[in-house]
């Protein structure tokens, strides 16, 4: 394996963020010209950090040296690893350094004081997650928080894929780094070269960006508010720039904006390239799209139903009178929310009926589509695993019966079935192991089964809130050291289909045979 050449094409990569980082900080040197001390701070954390970030690149492009040939997969599975991990360390160190500057006072939130908590954040920025270690957003300032909400929408749909489409020169090795990368079992090109793919993905995505910043603003909105929620909304994440998230504006016109925006985050982005060019019916009969919008539709149903005739508590701590159009509002945004993984939250679910919250905890498993922004299993894994269990169930009584398992019109080969049952399994055993690990780190606040199941759950299948005390109203900050690396860990597995970073573990990888 030619790590020093996958060390210079990370260099590379850290190069695009700190362009990144360095367009925040121009806005942050705006902003701190009319505001207080911790907007200076945030400036020069911001511009500090970008410095960091062009020495560190041109550290590893100096020591990567020189390599002609292409990237093998060994090469692209580390590449994208480390650029998640690596890129989280970088996008964190604006709040670190923050920290430092501002010193201890009364008047911002504590937790960007420890290391842990600045990566953590990161880390649940990038990977979409939205998991939070802040108890008061709303004291941080807006330059920082603009740059916590563009972690969210460079890890959409992916700091890597963002790489190969404004960076070309991997040539062929860039496909492999694509397909490692990109969400969903079988990720597949919508044009016959890949990084004219990247680049496509990334218009529509853009093009998606746009028009939910015009709708917020248009609806009232300021513009601060408007970009950072799209950001959080297109990618899935699911930080706010409020206390109380989504809730806290309490206005049906933007739960109805987000949803909408929700529902297209969580849709495969290529059939918008297929919706481009007038191919209806290839949308239409997508049978990805019919499940993802049946499930949508049987989890907001159980939800309504379950929660009708209740008082709703909103994340604020309002509680609103029961009604149909109570029920359907609150209910409708909270299911989209987690189904797509957003985890934005206008009600404080944890207090809904047992019904509920199982539906919820469910659909966070079931997550997006795949090719989407979304996290979770996927879709398409579960419809496959459903038909692979359903003809395996017909064979006990029906042995003789050869039956092919069919996603729409196609076949499903064997290697499929057995990718997406391998998948299913190893999230399985991730949460179980997750959940376990949670609850045994935690020796200085013991934490309840459901708190640890539902932390593991939310952040391995990058939603972010979870139930008992990480729900809606909640946070992360109270968890130990050893508990935020291993959720960690389990949202950039989650965020990488699991075997991206399992594979680092094996022995075998690193051995050149």
């Amino acid at each position: 394996m030619n790590i020093r050449y996958v060390g210079r094409q990370l260099g590379l990569l850290v190069l695009v963020l700190s362009a990144v980082m360095f367009l925040v900080g121009v806005w942050a040197w705006v902003q701190a010209a009319g505001g207080g001390a911790g907007e200076r701070a945030a400036r020069n954390a911001l511009l500090l950090s970008v410095a960091v970030g062009l020495l560190l690149s041109g550290a590893l492009r100096l020591a990567g040296g020189r390599f002609e040939g292409q990237l093998a997969r060994r090469e692209a599975l580390l590449l994208v690893a480390a650029s998640w991990l690596v890129g989280a360390a970088l996008a964190a160190l604006p709040f670190r350094l923050w920290a430092e500057f501002v010193g201890n006072t009364s008047a911002v939130d504590p937790a960007f004081s420890s290391s842990i908590n600045c990566y953590f954040e990161a880390m649940s920025g990038f990977t979409t997650t939205g998991a939070t270690v802040l108890t008061e957003i709303e004291s941080i300032p807006r330059s920082l928080l603009l740059w916590r909400a563009t972690t969210h929408w460079l890890g959409g749909l992916g700091i890597v894929v963002l790489f190969v489409a404004v960076l070309p020169m991997l040539g062929v090795g860039s496909k492999r780094v694509f397909r490692v990368e990109s969400p969903g079992p079988t990720p597949e090109g919508v044009t016959p070269r890949i990084q004219e793919t990247a680049r496509i993905l990334w218009m529509i995505y853009f093009g998606l960006t746009v028009a939910e910043i015009a709708t917020l603003r248009l609806l009232g909105l300021d513009w601060f508010s408007s970009v950072c929620h799209t950001f959080a909304t297109l990618a899935t994440g699911g930080f706010s720039t409020l206390n109380a998230s989504v809730g806290q504006m309490d206005r049906v016109a933007v739960d109805a904006a987000i949803i909408v925006f929700m529902l297209l985050a969580g849709v495969n982005f290529g059939l918008y390239y297929q919706l481009i060019h007038r191919r209806w019916r290839t949308v239409r009969d997508d049978p990805e799209l019919r499940t993802y919008l049946a499930i949508l539709a049987v989890g907001c149903l159980i939800v309504v139903i379950s929660i009708y005739r209740l008082p709703i508590t909103t994340t604020t701590g309002t509680e609103v009178p029961p009604s149909f159009f109570t029920s359907l509002r609150y209910g409708l945004f909270q299911v989209t929310a987690i189904q797509t993984t957003t985890g934005f939250c206008t009600a404080e679910f944890d207090h809904w009926p047992f019904v509920a919250k199982a539906t919820l905890v469910i659909l966070m498993f079931v997550g997006a589509s795949s090719g989407s922004t979304g996290g979770g299993i996927k879709v398409i894994r579960c419809l496959i695993v459903a038909k692979v269990l359903f003809v395996e169930i017909e064979r006990v009584f029906r042995p003789n019966v050869v039956r092919p398992v069919r996603i729409g019109k196609s076949a499903v080969e064997a290697e499929q079935k057995l990718a997406a049952v391998s998948y299913l399994l190893g999230i399985v055993v991730l949460f179980a192991v997750g959940t376990v690990l949670i609850k045994a780190l935690e020796t200085d606040h013991p934490v309840s089964l459901v708190t640890a199941a539902t932390a593991a759950a939310a952040t391995l299948n990058n939603i972010g809130p979870g139930l008992a005390e990480v729900s809606a109203v909640d946070n992360y900050a109270w968890f130990s050291a050893p508990g935020k690396v291993v959720m960690c860990l389990l949202m950039v597995i989650g965020r990488l289909e699991v075997f991206a970073i399992i594979v680092l573990f094996h022995p075998r990888f690193w051995r050149d045979e």
